[in-house]
């Protein structure tokens, strides 16, 4: 896997080039106007690149509220007011219910898959084969993971059972969301290893992705947007669904370890 400076050398090169190719087709910049982006925390880190362009090229500016998946739902539903958002696809089937989403711009981006956290600088342990994964784990002193009642953490608990080893395992997790710098108890020393989507963890400062779980073990979280139904004025929100959407960002959703969908 590429180290954290490397793929941000990467993002930065394919920025660049981005820009001059939007620069030549973007059209005239519209009135300006605030767009409100509710996301969970996987996507952070390739949208937070995206949007300085995006506002660029716009005159738009882009107000992001990232958090934890449950905790974006709790706020939709609350009345707070977002013009884009960007949820795993379950949980937008439920937003569909619980808020209503218009039907144009909405679309199925990408997917993202787990990956194993170590301290930067250590040995990389052998993760090839479920194998392999169960013996780190119980080699392991101490295991940073999500909470176990969201998409990943109940994942993790059901891969743990799976593998014969739940109890011999479960006093050792470290339960913090990625979003709250979960790989930070890697870096720090608390943990011996993290299990985490893989693009929640490239910027964690003293900690690296090993690789990612094997396919027999592996759960990808797809991530769709969308725009609310009460946006009266979707013009802006549906520019920005576009822009994150445009096949010209592909590289910039892999550079942070998303997998395309298919058709995207």
């Amino acid at each position: 896997m590429k180290n954290s400076a490397t793929r941000y050398r990467e993002l930065a090169r394919c920025f660049g080039a981005l820009a001059v190719a939007f620069a030549a087709i973007a059209p005239a910049p519209a009135a300006a106007a605030d767009i409100r982006v509710f996301a969970g925390g996987a996507p952070q880190e390739t949208l937070e690149a995206l949007a300085p362009e995006f506002e660029k090229r716009t005159g738009h500016r882009i107000k992001f509220t990232f958090a934890h998946v449950s905790v974006i739902q709790k706020k939709l539903v609350a009345g707070e007011q977002a013009e884009v958002v960007l949820l795993p696809t379950p949980l937008m089937a439920n937003m569909e219910k619980a808020i209503g989403l218009r039907p144009e711009g909405r679309s199925v981006i990408a997917r993202i898959g787990i990956g194993v956290v170590v301290r930067e600088g250590g040995p990389r342990p052998d993760i090839s084969t479920p194998d392999a994964v169960r013996r780190m784990l119980l080699e392991a002193r101490a295991i940073a993971v999500p909470a176990p009642e969201g998409l990943t953490g109940s994942h993790l608990m059901r891969m743990m059972t799976k593998l014969g080893i739940a109890d011999e395992v479960r006093a050792k997790l470290r339960h913090k969301p990625a979003i709250e710098r979960g790989a930070d108890l890697v870096a720090a020393g608390d943990a011996d290893v993290g299990l985490y989507l893989a693009s929640e963890v490239l910027g964690v400062k003293g900690a690296t992705l090993a690789g990612m779980l094997p396919a027999e073990l592996q759960n990808y979280v797809v991530y769709a947007i969308a725009v609310p139904a009460k946006n009266d004025s979707p013009e802006p929100a549906l520019a920005f669904v576009k822009f994150v959407s445009d096949p010209a960002n592909r590289e910039a959703w892999k550079l942070t370890g998303f997998e395309l969908v298919e058709g995207n």
